[in-house]
């Protein structure tokens, strides 16, 4: 069976290494790694190198649904790249690119079976947004 492969983009307002650092560092993590305001990212841990494994919660703020997303790492090039395998067997490669004050950031991931496409596309994006608006609110120039 073939795997229907999506991609999410968004342009960051600021320097690479904030990018990556509010990508990677746990405490930053659990401020942007949801994709509506009734959800909340209470615990991520991240053992940022190839075959470390990264956690987090998502769940709503309600308590009424959460699970734990899951993945070991398969290349990490600081600064650059990093890909991962899901828990499910799904992959995934974000790459980051400096373009002076705005890094790119572009994640391309295997879609799942039981959710939309639309759905899925839209619910990466709204993390990535999320992702955008933390940075951009809370980067140090």
């Amino acid at each position: 069976m073939e795997t229907t492969q999506l991609t999410v983009n968004a342009a960051i307002a600021t320097d690479i290494q904030s990018v990556w650092e509010a990508w990677t560092q746990p405490k930053h993590i659990t401020g942007w790694n949801f994709a509506s305001d009734d959800w909340c990212c209470p615990n991520a841990e991240n053992d940022l190198r190839t075959g470390g494994k990264y956690t987090a919660r998502m769940e709503a703020k309600d308590g009424s649904f959460g699970f734990d997303f899951e993945a070991v790492y398969d290349e990490v090039l600081t600064h650059q790249k990093i890909v991962y395998t899901m828990a499910d067997g799904r992959k995934s490669t974000t790459v980051f690119k400096s373009r002076g004050n705005t890094t790119e950031v572009s994640t391309t991931f295997d879609a799942e079976t039981s959710n939309p496409i639309d759905m899925q596309q839209q619910g990466w994006q709204a993390i990535l947004n999320n992702f955008k608006k933390y940075v951009e609110h809370n980067a140090q120039p």
